[in-house]
């Protein structure tokens, strides 16, 4: 056993994890990060970056196909071995040598196993081998640990050994079937992918697709899906899971209907990664969320903070990156005694993470959105107005595609005369978000925007057809 002192100790080395202390050694300090699994975590491996690596050939194909001139062109279907040798590449072969590199470079340490804190600024690591290290911070410990997937209490589920987003992003070959338990981001684009790759998918969603964004969202993905010939069931709950001899899963359904399929993906939700990781020394529940201020600082400590999904805020990469950088930055603040910007949009806090959190759903079409709902704006008790313009009407998405199918819906605080939230529906409409992001963000005045003039013929025209709609003097 040994021990060693660091200013910060990171436990976990996903890109939350990687963040805090970059920008925390890049202020001064000096930093180790914990990791059991590979450097680089769930995105890099079984996450974002393979599952969209898994979309994207199919949505490209799609693209092609739409468009005459191009679709005569296209003479076959995905090469389905050359899509995952593909994602294979994105995921660097789930090898972490070149994210490991770029710890020592950036003036990292490494320590390899599984980090549990046993007291107040202590981490102990054991490794595969079950020798120990102990870790000291002088300053502060950081949880990174992210999420993993939620399994439901079905009778019958965890026997028949489904897969989560990890199995369904690291797939070997394709199933001929596959039943998605869930109707989320994780099943609705996974689905997506599934399809286009030739299984035959079935979608079972209790409550739509996409719930949380504009219902009309959903709603367009499942027609899309539906018209690819996936199935999307939709008001019906799994009520129980079991095998056939044949190895096939089956689940039973509240409805009394069943669905057989050769694989089931669950994807129902996340659960914190912090079972085993000490909490209780120091006075937290095991397994629990962990509640953080707007510095990520735990509520109740000056030492523990706790960065990314792990504290339920905004379960997204880029968010916790974001949240990453404040989190680096106040702790060095601290640590050297620094002034400490914590007033909203600071730069030591995560201020966006409450109503300005952006969002893409890869699936066919892509659904991008940042900030509220018409919903969640009028259970706020704003005074706004909704604008909805049809996608398919503006110049671009005629150039872009002779199909294009797409809805655009801005909410306006009439009181403030700000845009609060946005949603777009449609192909490609990823690279569109930014653009509305940055006028929540910057509160941009309605007046403004008119003055912002999109570029003729694209999809960002939908900007002065959302500005007519409101009318100019509306705001």
């Amino acid at each position: 056993m040994s021990e060693r002192q660091y200013d910060l100790i990171v436990i976990g080395a996903g890109p939350v994890g990687e963040n805090v202390a970059d920008r925390a050694v890049q202020a001064g300090l000096t930093a180790v990060i914990v990791e059991s699994e590979l450097v680089g975590g769930e995105c890099s491996y079984w996450a974002c970056m393979p599952s969209k690596a898994l979309l994207r050939s199919g949505a490209a194909l799609r693209a092609a196909r739409d468009v005459d001139g191009a679709k005569q062109a296209v003479t076959g279907d995905l090469d389905v071995a050359a899509v995952l040798r593909r994602r294979d590449t994105m995921t660097s072969d789930w090898n972490d040598s070149g994210q490991v590199e770029w710890l020592q470079g950036a003036g990292i340490d490494l320590v390899r196993g599984h980090g549990r804190l046993t007291g107040e600024k202590t981490v102990q690591v054991t490794a595969d081998d079950g020798t120990t290290t102990d870790l000291v911070a002088r300053h502060a410990v950081a949880v990174c640990t992210g999420s993993a997937a939620l399994l439901p209490d079905i009778p019958g589920l965890a026997d028949i050994e489904p897969w989560t987003s990890r199995e369904a992003t690291a797939v070997q070959s394709v199933p001929a079937s596959l039943a998605v338990l869930g109707g989320g981001v994780v099943g609705a684009e996974m689905a997506t992918a599934f399809a286009s790759l030739g299984a035959q998918v079935t979608i079972i969603a209790r409550s739509g697709l996409l719930g949380g964004t504009e219902p009309f969202a959903g709603e367009l993905v499942a027609d899309s899906l539906r018209s690819r010939g996936v199935t999307v069931k939709t008001g019906v709950d799994a009520t129980a899971a079991r095998r056939v001899d044949d190895g096939r899963r089956v689940l039973e359904l509240s409805d009394g209907t069943t669905v057989t399929a050769d694989e089931l993906l669950v994807a129902t939700g996340r659960v914190p990664r912090t079972t085993d990781l000490g909490l209780e020394t120091v006075g937290l529940e095991e397994g629990s969320w962990l509640d953080v201020d707007d510095t990520l600082l735990v509520r109740g400590f000056d030492w523990l903070y706790a960065v990314g999904d792990v504290n339920h805020r905004a379960l997204l990469t880029h968010q916790g990156k974001y949240q990453a950088r404040a989190a680096g930055d106040v702790i060095a603040a601290r640590a050297q005694g620094g002034e400490v910007d914590d007033a909203p949009w600071g730069a030591h806090v995560a201020t966006a993470d409450h109503d300005a959190v952006p969002q893409v759903t890869f699936t066919d079409p892509e659904v991008a959105s940042v900030g509220l709902t018409a919903a969640s704006a009028e259970k706020r008790g704003l005074n706004v107005k909704v604008l909805d313009y049809d996608l398919a009407h503006v110049a671009g998405s005629s150039e872009q595609s002779d199909a294009y199918v797409g809805k655009a819906r801005a909410i306006v605080d009439l009181d403030r005369g700000v845009l609060v939230g946005a949603t777009f529906v449609g192909p490609d409409i990823a690279e569109l978000l930014h653009s509305a992001t940055i006028a929540v963000v910057g509160e941009v005045p309605i007046k403004r925007l008119w003055h912002a003039v999109p570029s003729y013929p694209t999809v960002s025209e939908v900007w002065l057809r959302l500005l007519e709609t409101l009318g100019r003097d509306s705001a």
